[in-house]
């Protein structure tokens, strides 16, 4: 299971204790907000598409969809995104539970500046009922990112 995945990782950080488990399904961003009492917008969403032939994820904030004009410029290619079972055997987790922790081998990992205007997001942790609250400089370390990019719209700056 990739939560059990997600957890080794965050163990050897002392912080396992600190990802959320609920009854609920927070597979979805509405949801997400829902489980955790918070606003949908701070919901860390990492969206997995498929750039050169690998899998790559970017975690957007939860109200931003992504630009396709921004994302073409950034990445040279037409947004396509991981169908689910591409997802789950390319980037290790199941869609609903996609983060940027513990993936494959090879995935690359972008962050959206949607995502900067919080001091605090939810990214989930590998499975449709988890969630972990991160500073923005945690989610950068343990993301294990490339680079930052902008590549959304729709959000409120």
């Amino acid at each position: 299971m990739s939560i059990e995945r997600v957890k080794a990782y965050f163990k050897k950080y002392g912080m396992e204790e600190n990802i959320q488990e609920f009854e609920v399904s927070s597979a979805t961003v509405e949801l997400a907000a829902k489980a955790l009492h918070c606003a949908p917008q701070r919901i860390a969403k990492t969206l997995s598409f498929m750039v050169d032939d690998h899998a790559m994820l970017v975690v957007t904030a939860g109200d931003a969809k992504i630009d396709n004009h921004k994302y073409k410029a950034q990445f040279g290619t037409k947004a396509k995104m991981l169908s689910p079972e591409e997802a789950e055997q390319l980037v290790g987790h199941a869609v609903g539970g996609v983060c940027p922790f513990a993936v494959n081998e090879g995935v690359t990992v972008y962050l959206d500046v949607s995502l900067k205007r919080f001091e605090t997001v939810f990214p989930a942790c590998g499975s449709s009922n988890s969630a972990i609250e991160l500073t923005i400089p945690k989610l950068e370390q343990h993301s294990g990112y490339t680079e930052w990019v902008d590549v959304c719209k729709g959000y409120e700056a």
